[in-house]
């Protein structure tokens, strides 16, 4: 049960308040990943209506839309202009997947805390998320999936990115992501909130 009024506006629909509470948020000096943290709560929720009928497609992409606006007012404070470099990451969403709105905001706040992010966008080929760990010697590579159906994509990539005899740590993110997904498709990591992918990685990296 959501009780934080943003969490609550954004799960509703409510544009204009959700601009409202972030920008008074903003200004009354909350700190901005509080502020994400509030938001990906009401998305999750919104989420969790479409899945049990009560929203349809339409709902749920205006709320990624509300989500993309209050996320474009927030970027300047979540990016850290005096970050020191910290490493390279390769990041994507999986072949057969176009969501990218989880990813956006992990690649934020990885850019954000110091790091380099190689961003292949969605729907990405195995051959891609090898050849640019390869190429950018990445100790961590991001995978980030919302549809059930993409896990065995998610499997055959990290399977690739083995046999090609990389050592590099594989984090997998998405809202039905668990130990046992993770499990399943052998990865190292999994987060289900964009700070939980910052956190994996200062882990790594320190």
């Amino acid at each position: 049960m959501l009780t934080d009024p943003l969490s609550i506006a954004i799960s509703e629909l409510e544009e204009e308040t959700v601009a409202g509470l972030v920008k008074e948020r903003l200004a009354s000096g909350v700190a901005p990943l509080e502020i994400v943290n509030s938001l990906q709560q009401g998305m999750a929720e919104a989420g969790n209506r479409f899945e049990s009928g009560v929203y349809f497609l339409g709902e749920l992409i205006m709320c990624g839309e509300i989500m993309h606006n209050a996320m474009a007012v927030l970027e300047p404070y979540l990016l850290g202009s005096n970050a020191e470099y910290k490493g390279n990451i390769v990041i994507g969403t999986v072949k057969g997947d176009i969501h990218d709105l989880g990813k956006n905001i992990v690649v934020m706040l990885l850019k954000g805390s110091g790091y380099q992010v190689i961003d292949l966008g969605v729907d990405v080929p195995i051959e891609a998320f090898v050849e640019a760990i390869q190429k950018y010697k990445a100790p961590l590579v991001g995978m980030s999936v919302l549809l059930t159906g993409c896990q065995e994509s998610m499997k055959d990539t990290i399977a690739a990115i083995r046999k090609a005899g990389l050592d590099t740590k594989v984090l997998i993110g998405g809202n039905y992501i668990n130990e046992v997904v993770r499990d399943y498709v052998g990865a190292d990591y999994f987060a289900t909130a964009a700070n939980d992918g910052v956190r994996i990685a200062n882990e790594i990296f320190s």
